[in-house]
C-alpha cells in the first residue's frame, strides 16, 4: 500500500460557520493540511492563480460566482469535493469530475469517506513510479506535541481511544496523539486493521487468538463490542 502523502487543502465557502466546521475536521486528520480559506469564488479564483492546492472543499451556491462556474473557469483545476445545502446541484458537480459531493450539514464520518476517496486518487502512480513504491514499507505521521512522528504500519499492535486522544501501541512503545479513533480508522487500510470496539482498532497480523468477546494481541486482551462483533467475525473468518 502506498504511503499517504500530505494533502494541501483550500476551503471556499461564503458561510463562516461552514468554514469553521471544515477547518475543525481538517485539523483532526494529520495527512490533511489547511493552506487557505476564501469567503467567495472570486477570491478563490485569484488565489488559485497564485498557489497550487491538492484538494478544494468548494461550496456551490455563492454570490456573484458559484462553485460550478469557478471550476469551469480554471484551466488546470485541482481536485474538488463540493459542499452545499442544495442537492439539486449534485449532478452538474459530478459532471465536472468532482471527487465527491457533501450535503450540509456535513458530518465527520461523511467527511472522512470523501477524504478517503481523495487519498486513493492521490495514491495513483505512473507505471515508472510503481516499483519503488512497492519496495518501501508503508507508514504514517502522527502529531505528538509539536512534532510529526513516523510510525511504520507493521509496527502497530493496536490502538486505543481516550476521548479526544488515541494511544498507538507499537513494538517500540506507546504514542499518544490528539486525534479521534474514527479519523485514524479512516486512514488505515482495511486489509491490515479491524475496528473491534468503539475504543479499539487491532492489527490483524498481531492477533494471537480470539473469541466472540475478546482478541488477544501479545499479552493484552482487547474487547470486541456488540455493534462490531459481526464485522469482526466476518474479517477473521
Amino acid at each position: 500500500m502506498p504511503e499517504q502523502q500530505i494533502i494541501q487543502c483550500l476551503i471556499v465557502d461564503d458561510e463562516p460557520p461552514a468554514r469553521e466546521i471544515l477547518r475543525r475536521y481538517i485539523e483532526q486528520v494529520p495527512t490533511l493540511r489547511l493552506e487557505g480559506e476564501c469567503g467567495n469564488a472570486i477570491e478563490a479564483f485569484t488565489l488559485l492563480q497564485q498557489k497550487q492546492f491538492d484538494l478544494v472543499f468548494l461550496d456551490i451556491r455563492m454570490p456573484q460566482l458559484n462553485g460550478n462556474d469557478l471550476l469551469k473557469a480554471l484551466k488546470n483545476p485541482p481536485k474538488v469535493i463540493f459542499t452545499t445545502a442544495y442537492p439539486e446541484y449534485a449532478l452538474e458537480g459530478f459532471e465536472l469530475d468532482a471527487i465527491d459531493y457533501l450535503l450540509k450539514p456535513v458530518t465527520f464520518e461523511r467527511f472522512l469517506k470523501s477524504v478517503q476517496k481523495a487519498y486513493h486518487l492521490a495514491a495513483v502512480k505512473t507505471p515508472e513510479a510503481i516499483e519503488p513504491e512497492i519496495k518501501s514499507d508503508p507508514f504514517f505521521y502522527f502529531r505528538v506535541d509539536r512534532k510529526m512522528v513516523k510510525v511504520m504500519l507493521h509496527d502497530i499492535n493496536y490502538i486505543e481511544s481516550m476521548k479526544d486522544y488515541v494511544k498507538i501501541f507499537t513494538k517500540n512503545g506507546i504514542i499518544i496523539t490528539k486525534q479521534s479513533i474514527t479519523s485514524v480508522e479512516a486512514m488505515l487500510p482495511e486489509k491490515y486493521f479491524v475496528r473491534t470496539h468503539r475504543s479499539y482498532i487491532v492489527s490483524l497480523d498481531k492477533i494471537k487468538s480470539f473469541t466472540n468477546e475478546l482478541i488477544e494481541v501479545g499479552n493484552t486482551e482487547v474487547p470486541i463490542g456488540k455493534l462490531f462483533r459481526n464485522g469482526v467475525m466476518k474479517v477473521l473468518g
